[in-house]
């Protein structure tokens, strides 16, 4: 996919995620923002979808392991969303396995539980 379209489909993400922050502010559960931006989104007409599962491929099985997508938009971003202190090395590596597994080029990993969501975003491309 074109960098260009990621950028664009990116930005429509992070400004329904101020829009949520803005409205909400922090301390909610994460299934909270999961449901208010997937309802942002699909208020613009962006195909988002919610939990989606994500098996593993390994030795020719397809594995129900119990991962699932918070969001999944546009079939290109993978959205990650937290309510932690703070974002760790450990989510990122979560948000970069699920890149890899699910074959998508581009993730934002969104921390609610910050003061200014600005601080609270991680974009990341998978190699």
């Amino acid at each position: 996919m074109a960098a260009e379209r990621l950028n664009q489909v990116s930005q429509v993400i992070l400004d329904a995620a101020f829009r949520v922050h803005t409205a909400l502010g922090s301390g909610l559960l994460e299934s909270a923002y999961e449901h208010c931006l997937w309802y942002e989104l699909n208020k613009q007409s962006v195909r988002v979808d919610r939990q989606l599962l994500l098996p593993i491929h390994y030795d020719g099985l397809k594995i129900d392991a119990g991962y699932r997508l918070d969001l999944l938009v546009e079939q290109c971003v993978i959205i990650e969303i937290k309510a932690v202190e703070r974002l760790l090395p450990i989510h990122e590596a979560q948000l970069l396995t699920y890149l890899k597994l699910a074959e998508k080029p581009l993730g934002l990993l969104i921390n609610f539980n910050v003061r200014s969501l600005k601080n609270g975003i991680k974009r990341m491309i998978r190699d």
